[in-house]
């Protein structure tokens, strides 16, 4: 691949990339995104690999280890072009037929294709109900390119926007073009873009840096991951044009510990970039010079606050400091910084490409563009989805998501993460965006969305998040870390069966200390789980308090477990199970449960066949 040394000479050779491309080709994208990975991904790459070759079609077809192809409840995922056929749950197993009947006779492998509740059949991805109504912008080439070409990426118009930048556009231009789109931070706090960048321009300091926030502490999110995964060059191109606009010579990508493969792909695409002159000094012989380097995080969830990760990368304890100053006044080293995350800078080059008049009609007035959103749980089809903002959440559960599973009832859905709220099913129809979901006590976050149904215990599901929380915090402020101490001894004290109802004004009284007092935005946003559990699901905690009982059949210590003398046979399946031997009686007789030696592990109502074990 030549070294760009001009914009001219990057727009002939795209030029050349598309010329070459053959849209009746046939492709393999095998998903190698975080949903297939652990599911054998590179096995079924690896079998089509050698069944290609077998059948004389190396060169013939193209075979890509792509990214997340979105739908993970069906892993592992492989898509054929340019037919749009989706097979799923596809093992090694499975590819000689692939290659057979599809590759070689045009033909569908009906047993491997979406089926819907009514076993209706769906073979092309435009057709399957979980990528109807997305709006991919984010998302758009996970499943295109192979993730380690930089051709792929340049071929489907990667690096276009920053030629337009360099060759077309002031620092100046570029700023009002993110703030005429409207583009909000996507990391959570939903700060506008384009003003952030306009006062960090604005510092007269000579020596700025930009940050990518790749940290993603949420339990069940990986959107930023899925695409530092699969489409690393959007960031680096995001990455270099914030650089250009605030004057910034230096990047860094603090990515945490946990996602080795995204940093094998970045510093792989850094690479790349370097080779060819799109990074380092005099981009384009533009004279603008930049450069990014990887910064890995240690897994700390408070480092994906903004000061935090900027201690942290400084080799200091990352523990969050008082505001102002902000980073984009005095940042990284003292230094004017800004700090986006993954998916707010893969935004910026569809900006610049299609214009802010373009992003800006798509959402609600307030909340421009797409929001990707992780959507796990008890949902049927969990996945990565993109969707206008102003989607509402039965959109997304039930059309996108397909409902819940069979015999089950909606009760809430979280967003936000650990630090989101609750939101029961009365709300179904708000529309997804920051200041409707904060309306109603909770947070867009950085895209998590979390279902819950009737076997959920709101208590529980509250004690959960708060006791993440008090794990992940930095302690150095007091009221986040008394408060969560508290907050979490209460809980604990509710579903061990000794609750109280003043523990509940306490608790009330504490998240409104921990929301004003706290430094950072874990304390102030932590206090969401248990405000919102308390005011949509009171009567949740009442139960516990009142009468003792989990009627989600969850919190141990609340539960009771009994034997039907009429149901019972006397098999001793149960005594056999029970490892504290509390169950006792003849056999080929109805057994009996001693409640002062009964541990509630529910070992006996697993193995009882013929339902007599209860549990109330």
């Amino acid at each position: 691949m030549p070294r760009f040394e001009s914009v001219d000479h990057l727009r002939e050779y795209r030029r050349q990339l598309a010329a070459r491309l053959d849209p009746k080709q046939l492709q393999v994208l095998v998903c190698a995104g975080p949903g297939c990975l652990p599911m054998g991904s590179d096995e079924v790459a690896a079998a089509f690999r050698e069944e290609l070759q077998k059948n004389g079609l190396e060169g013939k077809v193209a075979l890509k280890e792509c990214g997340c192809q979105g739908l993970c409840a069906r892993a592992v995922k492989v898509l054929l072009r340019p037919q749009e056929i989706a097979y799923q749950h596809v093992t090694p197993e499975d590819v000689p037929e692939i290659v057979e009947a599809t590759l070689k006779n045009g033909q569908v492998v009906e047993r491997l294709v979406y089926e819907t509740e009514d076993h209706a059949r769906i073979a092309h991805k435009a057709d399957i109900p979980f990528y109807k109504g997305q709006q991919p912008i984010v998302l758009r080439k996970l499943d295109l390119i192979d993730p380690e070409s930089l051709d792929d990426y340049l071929a489907l118009g990667g690096y276009r926007a920053l030629r337009k930048v360099l060759g077309d556009m002031s620092p100046d231009q570029v700023i009002e073009t993110v703030d005429k789109a409207g583009l909000r931070g996507r990391g959570g706090g939903g700060f506008p873009t384009g003003r952030k960048w306009r006062v960090c321009a604005d510092a007269l300091d000579e020596v700025k840096f930009i940050i990518c926030n790749g940290d993603e502490g949420d339990p069940g999110a990986f959107m930023d991951r899925a695409v530092m995964e699969g489409d690393p060059h959007a960031v680096l191109e995001g990455m270099i044009i914030g650089g250009y606009a605030i004057g910034a010579q230096r990047g860094y990508i603090y990515v945490r510990h946990e996602y080795p493969l995204a940093v094998k792909r970045l510093n792989l695409a850094i690479e790349q970039a370097r080779e060819v002159g799109l990074l380092g000094a005099n981009i384009l012989r533009s004279g603008f010079s930049f450069d990014i380097k990887i910064s890995r995080g240690a897994g700390a969830f408070v480092c994906g606050e903004e000061t935090a990760l900027i201690h942290s990368m400084e080799g200091f304890i990352g523990e969050p400091s008082p505001r102002p100053p902000y980073p984009a006044q005095q940042g990284l080293f003292g230094k004017p910084t800004v700090i986006n995350n993954v998916e707010t800078w893969v935004n910026v080059p569809e900006i610049i490409n299609l214009g802010a008049d373009w992003f800006a009609a798509i959402g609600t007035d307030k909340s421009k563009g797409t929001k990707v959103f992780s959507l796990v749980g008890a949902v049927n089809q969990t996945g990565l989805v993109e969707v206008p903002m102003g989607t509402s959440l039965r959109q997304i559960i039930y059309d996108l998501g397909g409902g819940l599973r069979p015999g089950r009832e909606f009760k809430a859905v979280q967003t936000g993460g650990p630090s989101g709220g609750c939101i029961p099913a009365e709300f179904l129809d708000l529309p997804v965006d920051y200041d409707s979901l904060q309306s109603v006590g909770s947070i867009m976050g950085s895209g998590g969305m979390i279902v819950m149904d009737n076997t959920s215990c709101m208590v529980d599901v509250a004690r959960y998040f708060i006791s993440f929380l008090y794990q992940e915090s930095c302690g150095k402020c007091t009221p986040c870390r008394e408060g969560l101490k508290h907050l979490l001894f209460l809980l604990d004290e509710i579903i061990a069966g000794r609750g109280e109802m003043a523990h509940l004004d306490l608790m009330e009284e504490l998240c409104g200390t921990m929301a004003s007092a706290s430094i950072c935005g874990l304390g102030k946003s932590a206090v969401n789980p248990v405000r919102s559990t308390i005011k949509y699901f009171r009567e949740e905690y009442e139960a516990h308090i009142r009468d003792k009982k989990c009627n989600a059949l969850v919190c141990r210590p609340l539960l009771k477990y009994t034997i039907d003398p009429e149901t019972c046979t006397g098999c001793l399946a149960c005594v056999r199970e029970c490892p504290v031997g509390a169950i006792s009686g003849q056999k080929k007789e109805a057994q009996e449960i001693d409640q002062e030696l009964c541990v509630k592990c529910g070992l006996c109502y697993e193995a009882c066949q013929f339902d007599a074990v209860k549990v109330e």
